[in-house]
């Protein structure tokens, strides 16, 4: 049975790589990138699994049998300074429910699933689905000017090879993922763990707001056309447009002149909506719309927008689910499932294979920073589960 003993020792040599007083920080195509790639050919390697990288830098510690596999994975890489259980859990579980599974179970560590380095978030769950854009990607730079293509490269993985990726999902039957709930909807059930039912849907909208640059002291308000107060008479908008069961971000902000005499004459902004189904995010996207034609002639500012992504959001496999929820119930968690709101790798791989999620209780409701946290006794339990439904699926 697998125990929070099981998986406090497979952390505890993962832990300690990339982290600092200030948060765990394990960028993709890093040398922490490649460390945490080393525990997990070490971690296969001792449970008799073999370590192969796909042509996207995914790691697959692979058993013995024939493919194709069921398989139960996350992602090694996080956000700067971030938590220490964010995707590492899920990986770690894996390894615990590979060893003990009575049916061979493939472990996956996708790449670059925060896409914290280059904006490129499921990056390696999206290569295998064959929903990657490589030439979208791969010429970004860092913040030190390296491309993605040089640090793949310098990673060991060959970015024209990335083509090919897609031919590995003839080995994946399935995947299942556990990961840390990055809300407060588990802890609010007072369960352990909750199955999923799927993925949020979600959209990005990108908007340029033209007015003019003036002096910030002789410039009367009847005179101005501020694009800054006209960026945030949108955003409060677009926070009031939500019903209560969605949200609506304003993640990113830029400014020009951004000088502090002078009337903003120039802004960019960046909104995710995002909700448990599409309708509420068409319905949001009408309301917005019609208030920038209200803003443009209350301010003179000239608005654009346009929608950078749109993703109608994700409803795990029925089979799958009906197994975890079976499995859920042998350990005690009958309670209904959740949407989850976070973008995950299984569901990217949800779009080509069947998936399904177990999200585990996190008290704080914190992820992506240091204070993240989760009771190891809660998540074995959800590893439970997994190995439960694995067997019954296969």
């Amino acid at each position: 049975m697998i125990t929070a003993a099981d998986l406090a020792r497979l952390l505890a040599d993962l832990e300690p790589i990339g982290r600092s007083e200030r948060g765990t920080t394990r960028l993709a195509w890093t040398a922490e990138d490649e460390a945490a790639g080393a525990w997990f050919a070490r971690t296969a390697a001792r449970i008799g699994l073999e370590t192969r990288r796909d042509p996207a830098g995914n790691l697959w510690a692979c058993p013995e049998g024939p493919e194709p596999w069921w398989a139960v994975g996350s992602h090694l890489d996080s956000v700067r300074e971030g938590g220490r259980y964010d995707g590492a859990l899920g990986v770690v579980a894996g390894f615990a429910v590979a060893e003990r599974s009575r049916t061979p179970v493939a472990v996956i560590a996708f790449a670059d699933e925060e896409g914290a380095r280059y904006n490129t978030p499921t990056f390696g769950s999206r290569a295998l689905a064959g929903r990657l854009e490589a030439g979208e990607v791969l010429d970004r730079v860092d913040e030190h000017g390296v491309t993605l293509r040089e640090a793949m490269t310098d990673a060991g993985v060959d970015p024209d090879g990335l083509v090919a990726a897609p031919g590995w999902l003839d080995r994946l039957r399935g995947l299942l993922e556990l990961h840390i709930d990055q809300s407060r909807d588990v802890a609010e059930r007072a369960v352990a763990a909750c199955v999923v039912s799927g993925l949020a849907a979600r959209m990005r909208v990108e908007v340029e707001l033209d007015g003019v640059a003036d002096h910030a002291g002789t410039t009367r308000r009847s005179e101005r056309r501020d694009a800054l107060l006209a960026a945030a008479r949108l955003i409060l908008r677009a926070d009031e447009l939500a019903p209560p069961e969605m949200v609506a971000t304003a993640g990113r902000i830029s400014v020009e002149p951004n000088a502090p005499t002078t009337v903003p004459s120039h802004v960019r902004l960046w909104l995710d909506a995002r909700a448990p189904g599409p309708d509420e995010i068409d319905a949001w996207w009408e309301g917005l719309r019609a208030a920038t034609l209200d803003l443009q002639q209350a301010t003179g500012v000239e608005v654009r927008m346009s929608v950078a992504s749109l993703n109608p959001g994700t409803a795990f496999d029925e089979e799958v689910r009906s197994a975890l929820r079976l499995a859920a119930e042998g350990q005690g968690l009958a309670v209904p499932e959740i949407v989850c709101f976070a973008g995950h790798d299984a569901g990217v791989i949800a779009q080509r294979r069947p998936a399904g999620m177990v999200l585990v209780r996190n008290a704080a409701g914190v992820s992506h920073a240091p204070e993240e946290t989760v009771d190891l006794e809660d998540a074995a339990v959800a590893a439970r589960v997994l190995q439960a439904a694995i067997e019954d699926l296969a």
